[in-house]
């Protein structure tokens, strides 16, 4: 009998990882640095707070408390974007418990945005671009003086987005699976979910649904798509049927009537084509800080239509235009937040189809030229938006005063203090009673819960604090205005419109 004797196998030995592919995604990852360090550098000091801000700060402390809102929700946004926050400002308030909510707020949006830059260079990478088009886009989105001043801000467009940018990504994913099709429908929704204003820009989506998927089985893709975007769009107003509030009545809100109020009964800010209006004068600052992105990418967009890389995202710029263009409508300060990543993405298609013809006719070192003059053209307002944002303060008042609530002001019993939605947080860590003894401004005239705990008026209010939000308001808000007028200044911080006052009223019922 013979024995056969098998020799040991070797144990195996991965692949050698090629170079080329190791390296990938080193450009990638330095320019996200660059870009995340370009937004924190001066994240504290820049830009100024805005009340916005303040209020969506508020919500996600009280998503940390149990609450959808720190006063009765109603509606004016559906809460995920607030959600969101909750979850990504806890590990700043842990780490670093001595900041301002602000700031808390802020740092927790860098995680947005650099999510958001991932997407973008990866949407830009499947709409056919080359991987320094997309670099390009990526930088655009990121260092546009109008990012680099809203973009680290606490804004709902942000989270939305982020989102809207992740369904096209699923979209248009080249492995064409159902699941990330359905995951598109998904994101869709949560992107709507977070800011409800930029559902304007879903058939932008369905677009690039459509160049993303098979022929074959695009019915199947549109199927899945469609299914995860109503599924989970609908939980918004099953949560109002469930709790009796989805249509309006006299004595309680409701996600109708709210939407009837956004829609119809809202004050507009007029037409961006009429001097004087706020809508002209908004766009008027748009163009300040970023003329070239706006004209340029605008130019890009309608291009794009006519060029299936740009397609679209163009076709999400124009969509958002056309509804910022409305001679009646509301147009919000933070709407261009929405524009900026699909302007850039648009620049990036164009950039991608002259690539393309450039390359056969001349050459790769032409084409590189072109992208870095193409470059240098869309950040042309860096240099005066970029060094102000990066070396100016103009929060100091606003820091100071957080610091001195926290560690000064006195806390008693029954005491009633007006703030507006930036510090309202930092008030309430100090041991304020959230809500009752420590008043969103806005609150003080509008909520009937917080009204009936002042039959007094201003005369059962003990502190105001002035800030230019606080004061702009006042003249519509009588409460207010009575308790700023009969009032003398304990403290200053800052100075001139940016200052802020903790004022004592000095008549009070008790």
């Amino acid at each position: 009998m013979t024995a056969v004797l098998l020799a040991p196998s070797a144990p195996p030995v991965d692949a050698p990882v090629r170079p080329a592919r190791r390296h990938r995604f080193l450009p990638v990852a330095v320019l996200l640095v660059l870009l995340i360090a370009a937004h924190a550098w001066n994240l504290a000091d820049q830009p100024f707070p805005n009340d916005d801000e303040g209020a969506y700060i508020s919500q996600a402390w009280a998503v940390q408390h149990g609450q959808l809102a720190h006063y009765t929700y109603w509606y004016d946004h559906p809460p995920l974007g607030w959600i969101q926050l909750a979850v990504l400002s806890w590990p700043g308030q842990w780490l670093l418990p001595g900041l301002p909510a602000l700031v808390h707020g802020r740092i927790a949006m860098l995680v947005v945005l650099a999510i958001t830059l991932l997407l973008v260079y990866t949407v830009a990478r499947r709409l056919q671009g080359t991987r320094w088009t997309a670099l390009l886009a990526m930088a655009i989105a990121g260092l546009s003086p109008l990012a680099l001043s809203m973009q680290h801000q606490v804004y709902l467009d942000n989270f939305a987005v982020m989102w809207l940018l992740a369904a096209f990504a699923l979209a248009l994913s080249p492995r064409r699976h159902l699941w990330q099709h359905v995951a598109a429908g998904m994101a869709t929704s949560f992107a709507v979910l977070s800011k409800e204003t930029i559902a304007i820009a879903v058939p932008a989506v369905i677009v690039a649904l459509w160049q993303g998927s098979h022929p074959s089985t695009r019915r199947f893709s549109l199927a899945g798509f469609f299914s995860g975007m109503v599924f989970t769009a609908s939980l918004y107003p099953l949560y109002a049927a469930l709790k009796g509030e989805l249509f309006a009545g006299e004595d309680h809100v409701s996600l109708i009537g709210t939407l009837a109020f956004q829609l119809h009964d809202r004050a507009g800010t007029g037409s961006v084509f009429v001097p004087g209006t706020e809508a002209h004068e908004l766009l008027m600052s748009w163009l300040g800080n970023d003329p070239v992105l706006l004209i340029g990418g605008l130019a890009a967009a309608v291009a794009g239509l006519a060029v299936r890389p740009a397609r679209a995202p163009a076709l999400a710029v124009l969509l958002l235009v056309v509804v910022a263009l409305r001679p009646d409508g509301y147009l919000p300060k933070m709407y261009i937040v929405q524009l900026v990543p699909f302007l850039a993405l648009s620049v990036a298609g164009i950039a991608t189809a002259v690539v393309i013809r450039t390359e056969r006719g001349f050459g790769s070192a032409l084409v590189t030229t072109a992208l870095i003059v193409t470059g240098a053209i869309a950040l042309t307002g860096w240099p005066v938006t970029g060094a102000r944002m990066l070396t100016e303060s103009t929060n100091d008042g606003y820091m100071a005063a957080s610091r001195w609530l926290r560690e000064e002001m006195p806390v008693r019993p029954g005491q009633r203090t007006i703030v507006d939605g930036v510090l309202w947080v930092d008030l309430v860590r100090a041991g304020h009673a959230p809500g009752l003894g420590a008043i969103w401004h806005y609150k003080i005239d509008l909520d009937p819960a917080v009204q009936r705990t002042l039959p007094g008026g201003w005369r059962d209010i003990d502190y105001v604090v002035s800030t230019p939000a606080v004061r702009g308001e006042a003249a519509q808000l009588p409460t207010l205005a009575g308790a700023l007028a009969h009032s003398r200044v304990v403290a200053t911080f800052g100075a001139g419109d940016g200052r802020i006052e903790v004022r004592e009223v000095l008549t009070t019922t008790r």
